[in-house]
């Protein structure tokens, strides 16, 4: 090799580490010089004795990253496209020496121990395969030493390394074939690689097929922002709207559209719908029927939102309305036309395909989905349009009157189908259909200008009419009476008008027509013939009873029942009729709602007795017991919203409302721990019994099967406690258990409700956190002494002592007192020090050591003085070294921090443990059972969180807390004496629970 040539290579390299300098003319100068050598073997020793500079360095520095960019358009200015023939294939391989030189080059260094040489290898394979022609091809041989490299490599335990492996890999995956590697090894780093740019690298470059799309689809859930919006961008780019069932449509809209990043969120609206659209030739209403608008009204709401606000206005100038026989959702398609007003010109408006008549009417027979939809999003939208729209509103309604008779009409013409026609699905379609136009005209009501007072009575009227049809469809009652309470302002009246309907409803009147002459003869002569067989059917039973053929007796007298019937029911007809004019009688038809037999009629009754008990408090004297009961007996959807009504009652009138009407304790009257009261001579409080029954059954209902009712109750708990109305420790371990066990981890909604109430209730006064620090050693006991088939023995005990530690810290209050009075975590020492003496050698002492070790002290001298005292007896009873080394370094500290003088008086008393635990539990303490390995469940996360100030804690979910005052505490004794009279303490009710359970 010359040294001109020397010259020109690492002149090359050093010109390609600047960006400023034109790369193409570096390669097109420095091919010159390799083309006129005749012997190239030295070139490209030096040529990679250059690059191997650049490939030691890993870091992305801009001078490498030029260097690389240039080697990689350089080796493969070589390769032009193929042609076909074999013979011009095999001149162009040994026409490109340099490129497998190269690439043989790079497969030799790939398993070397510097990763950034790894790295490096792996950037310029990527960057060579994507520089090469779409049609090029390679040896069979290098194909398959690159393939086997790259498999290699990605399974790298550096992310970079596995990056750009997997980017390399994109040209040799083969999408069609199951068994690709490539496409295996996409897939398995889709579902299990760690890094989210390596997952971001495989998604950019995996080809879409029936093997990989639920894996891309997937990503779209993936917890990494980057990766979401990726998944996201590909499904628009790659994937036609075609290749997707309804139901992955409409999750990734429902996921997209509502992302918790503002990113995904935008890529959805601005990528991918518009994308979907420009495949369907933009009709919107296609788009539409491509998904599941009737069961999934809110996100095809959603998207048409989405679409045509991002929809530049030339473009929404030519969707076209195509009419069919398919409808859409009403929320859907409003919203969709909304949008595309808000961009389009009004007087272009009226050029979509809307026939109205000279009446300013749709024609009955020209009724469909779309049209009808369309007529009420054009309306609603120029109505919002103010003064402005007035004009235009003019040509699109007629008067109020006018479409109150058109409205009426359609909705007494909706059919009404027997059980049997309910099996046609065309005519249950076609049913659908009419009460989904229905609804669109209904909804139009609200568009009528109805200032003038005639057409307005006519509307109301009508309204109120179409509620009284019997064929009126059960879904248009609740629109109805919305739009019927809308036109009337005055709230005397609106009482008065949906009385008058219900008694209407509930009492139809009956019109009796007169009958002729031959009808009455026919009736009276049916009449005798009744009145001779009762006669004989008389003598037939005397005979037979004299006879004693008993059984032919019974027949006769259920004949004689029968027939003595039937004549009063023909007497009862002659005397309501009247033979010279027509009569109108009330006929009641509708049996009483709360003992229906259909499960819907009983629970909406329920849930109207409630919210009437709620603006009456002689309702509640009188069907508390009622609700009560049903809450305990009916199905589970009716007993939920039962329970929701008692929960509603007692937070609004309080447990004070119990003494105010006689006692009952319905269901619960044979209890035993009534009996016990009874034994003892005791005279229950007024009212207590019913409070009882009442916690009884939510007690009862903590432990049920069915998750709803058991969520609705700890809700319904939680919501009493945090509002005062209850004060029960035992009530709050049972939550924290409840919060805890692993049988309502897949409960969402109960997880999340307990964690958000936890977190306020402590944080809202020091009386809450004195209840949290009473269940503190009933709730960890019975975690500790759960049998191994209960799932409470899974939990991790250590978790739920950090989760109580960390609710009862002074500073965690909204208000914290101040810091010299004695708090609520001296107190738990004095519970924890006395657990620990009881049983010296049980090997929860360690939990109890580091619990103390965790506590947040005061700072009061004597306090501290008089815990160390206690600390003292636990250290010549404790035997664990590690539990002792912990209560010594909490001695120390205490010691240190403890400068006050000696004072006389004690502020803290140890706890007579010997008398808590003979009031609460009755167990063997030398047959305690060891430590066992336990979960950590997901839940209590915020456990863990080491203590701070009030102003810097972090909240459940950032809502205001109402300010409240630390509730001042003279001594540990009278912690519960001064309680607002509104507020019930429970507690001797809840230990006549808890023994009786």
């Amino acid at each position: 090799m010359t040294g001109e040539s020397e010259l020109a290579i690492k002149e090359a390299f050093q010109r390609a580490q600047k960006g400023h300098n034109n790369k193409a003319k570096l390669v097109a100068s420095l091919k010159n010089t390799y083309n006129k050598l005749e012997d190239k073997t030295l070139f490209h020793e030096e040529f990679i004795q250059y690059l191997k500079h650049a490939m030691i360095v890993y870091k992305r520095e801009p001078a490498v990253e030029n260097v690389i960019e240039f080697v990689s358009k350089f080796s493969t200015s070589f390769h032009t496209p193929s042609a076909e023939g074999g013979e011009e294939e095999d001149e162009e391989e040994d026409e490109n020496p340099f490129l497998s030189y190269m690439f043989n080059f790079l497969l030799e260094s790939h398993k070397a121990n510097s990763h950034a040489v790894r790295f490096r290898v792996c950037q310029l394979i990527n960057k060579l395969l994507g520089s090469m022609a779409e049609n090029a091809q390679i040896d069979d041989d290098l194909f398959d030493g690159i393939h086997q490299a790259m498999l290699v490599r990605v399974t790298d335990k550096f992310p970079n390394v596995r990056i750009q492996a997997s980017l390399a890999m994109a040209r040799l995956q083969e999408p069609q074939n199951h068994q690709c590697p490539t496409v295996n090894a996409y897939l398995l780093i889709l579902e299990n690689d760690s890094n989210p740019e390596v997952r971001r690298a495989v998604l950019s470059c995996i080809a879409p097929s029936s093997l990989t799309l639920p894996k891309i689809l997937k990503r779209t859930r993936d917890v990494k922002e980057s990766v979401r919006k990726l998944a996201y961008q590909v499904l628009s780019d790659k994937v036609h709207i075609r290749a997707l069932s309804i139901a992955q449509r409409v999750s990734l809209l429902q996921q997209g559209l509502h992302d918790a990043a503002e990113s995904v969120r935008e890529v959805v609206q601005v990528r991918l719908l518009p994308a979907w659209l420009n495949l369907l030739q933009g009709d919107v209403l296609e788009l539409l029927h491509k998904l599941d608008v009737e069961n999934c009204s809110q996100t095809a709401l959603d998207t048409l939102t989405a679409l045509f606000t991002h929809t530049p206005q030339d473009q929404l100038l030519h969707h076209r309305l195509q009419l069919d026989d398919r409808y859409t959702h009403t929320h859907t398609a409003l919203d969709t036309l909304t949008a595309l007003f808000t961009h389009t010109p009004q007087d272009q408006l009226l050029h979509h395909r809307l026939q109205l008549d000279d009446r300013m009417l749709v024609p009955a027979g020209s009724l469909s989905c779309e049209s009808v939809l369309y007529w009420r999003a054009l309306c609603e939208f120029v109505k919002t349009k103010g003064d402005e729209g007035e004009e235009m509103l003019e040509k699109l309604l007629p008067e109020a009157a006018t479409f109150a008779e058109y409205l009426y009409g359609y909705v007494k013409c909706v059919p009404v189908l027997s059980e049997e026609q309910k099996g046609d699905f065309a005519q249950l379609e076609l049913v659908m259909t009419k009460e989904f136009i229905s609804q669109q005209l209904i909804h139009l009501t609200g568009c009528l200008d109805t200032n003038e007072e005639g057409g307005r009575k006519r509307v109301v009227a009508v309204l109120q009419e179409m509620l009284v049809l019997p064929q009126t469809p059960p879904s248009l009652v609740s629109l109805l009476t919305e739009k019927l309470l809308t036109l009337i302002p005055d709230d005397h009246r609106r009482i008065q008008t949906v009385a008058e309907v219900i008694s209407e409803v509930r009492e139809p009147i009956v019109i009796r027509q007169p009958l002729d002459e031959n009808e009455n003869r026919r009736k009276q002569v049916k009449l005798a013939e009744v009145k001779v067989g009762i006669l004989e059917a008389k003598q037939a039973l005397e005979e037979c009873i004299s006879n004693q053929e008993f059984n032919r007796a019974a027949e006769l007298k259920d004949s004689i029942t029968d027939l003595e019937n039937l004549r009063n029911n023909i007497l009862q007809e002659e005397n309501t009729q009247q033979d010279d004019k027509e009569t109108e009688t009330r006929m009641e038809k509708i049996l009483p709602s709360i003992s229906n037999a259909q499960p819907a009629v009983r629970n909406m009754a329920v849930v109207c007795l409630g919210t009437c008990a709620l603006h009456s408090k002689d309702l509640v004297n009188t069907h508390l017991v009622l609700l009560l009961q049903i809450a305990q007996l009916d199905e589970a959807k009716i007993r939920i919203s039962a329970l929701r009504s008692v929960i509603d009652l007692l937070l609004l009138y309080g447990f004070t409302l119990l003494s105010e009407r006689p006692s009952v304790a319905p269901q619960t009257s044979h209890s035993p721990a009534n009996q016990e009261d009874q034994e003892k001579g005791e005279e229950p409080e007024e009212g207590s019994s019913t409070a009882q029954s009442i916690l009884m059954m939510l007690s009862d209902f903590l432990d049920s099967e069915v998750s709803e009712l058991r969520t609705e109750t700890a809700e319904g708990l939680a919501k009493l406690m945090y509002s005062g109305r209850i004060s029960s420790a035992k009530l709050l371990s049972r939550l924290v258990l409840l919060w805890y066990n692993p049988v309502t981890e897949d409960d969402t909604r109960l997880r999340h409700c307990l964690g958000v109430f936890f977190q306020l209730y402590a944080r809202e006064s020091r009386a809450h956190q004195e209840c949290v620090e009473e269940c503190f050693l009933p709730t960890l006991q019975t975690l500790l002494n759960a049998p191994a088939t209960s799932p409470l023995a899974e939990v991790d005990v250590t978790n739920v002592a950090e989760l109580l530690v960390e609710l009862t810290r002074p500073s965690s209050l909204i208000k914290p007192g101040d810091t010299q009075e004695v708090c609520v975590h001296d107190y738990l020492a004095v519970r924890v020090c006395g657990e620990m003496l009881k049983d010296p050698s049980a090997p929860e002492v360690r939990l109890y050591a580091k619990v103390l070790n965790s506590l947040e002290l005061s700072a009061d001298g004597n306090t501290t003085r008089d815990l160390v005292t206690l600390l003292q007896q636990v250290t010549q009873e404790v035997k664990d070294r590690i539990a002792l080394r912990a209560v010594e370094k909490l001695i120390g500290q205490l010691q240190d921090s403890n400068n006050q003088p000696d004072l006389s008086t004690t502020t803290l008393q140890p706890v007579d443990v010997n008398t808590e635990e003979a009031a609460n539990q009755d167990l063997d303490q030398s047959a305690k059972r060891p430590r066992r390995g336990q979960r950590k469940p997901s839940t209590a996360k915020g456990a863990k969180k080491s203590s701070r100030s009030a102003e810097s804690s972090e909240e459940s979910d950032g809502e205001n807390v109402p300010d409240s005052v630390p509730v001042p505490r003279p001594s540990r004794r009278a912690k519960t004496a001064a309680l607002d009279k509104t507020r019930l303490d429970l507690s001797a009710l809840i230990n006549q629970e808890a023994n009786t359970s």
